[in-house]
């Protein structure tokens, strides 16, 4: 790939915070777009992919008894 390339497509990749491949995939796929005027691809979001599957059943577990705690009505505040 020449530099220049390779130089706007790593730019991309850390904008977008992707892997160099989606990236050059993405801009290939947004030229054609352009080139051939489709709609525009709606925008998918993989932000929190990385958390996806990462906690340990007793994490799981903490993370659900604190949600527990927060969705407790307390009547006395009800009266």
């Amino acid at each position: 790939m020449p530099p220049e390339i390779e130089k706007i497509v790593r730019k991309e990749a850390e904008r977008r915070r992707m892997s160099i491949n989606k990236a050059v995939i993405s801009l290939l796929e947004g030229k054609n777009e352009r080139h051939t005027k489709k709609r525009p691809r709606i925008k998918e979001y993989d932000d929190l992919d990385s958390l996806a599957g990462s906690w340990t059943k007793r994490e799981a577990a903490e993370f659900d008894k604190a949600l527990a705690a927060q969705r407790a009505i307390d009547p006395e505040m009800w009266k």
